[in-house]
């Protein structure tokens, strides 16, 4: 199996990635190479093999509740606030992480 330089092209604009001409044939090459590299997988005798969409499984969640439990607080939160740069109300006051616009909270 081989890909074009169209079916690359496909690909770049789907993902939107802008591609020069020299860009999508040095792509075109390297993506040709991987797919010639996994060809050995291709050979599996796979007869009978469900296929796995997730590698755990029927797991769904494992997250435990988010409960608090003051008994077993190792600081209490006027505490930690006491010790914080920069607090409001009963929160943590952070540098937003979106820049400018995000705005600070």
């Amino acid at each position: 199996m081989s890909l074009s330089r169209e079916d690359v092209a496909a690909i770049a604009d789907y993902a939107r990635i802008a591609l020069t001409d020299e860009e999508l044939d040095e792509m075109t090459a390297y993506m040709n190479e991987t797919v010639d590299i996994l060809q050995p997988i291709r050979e599996y005798d796979l007869e009978g093999v469900e296929p796995t969409f997730h590698p755990i499984g029927d797991l769904s969640n494992v997250m435990g509740e988010d409960v608090v439990d003051d008994s077993v607080r190792a600081l209490d939160i006027q505490t930690a606030l006491d010790n914080a740069g920069s607090k409001h109300d009963r929160y943590f006051r952070v540098p937003s992480i979106l820049g400018e616009e995000g705005g600070d909270r």
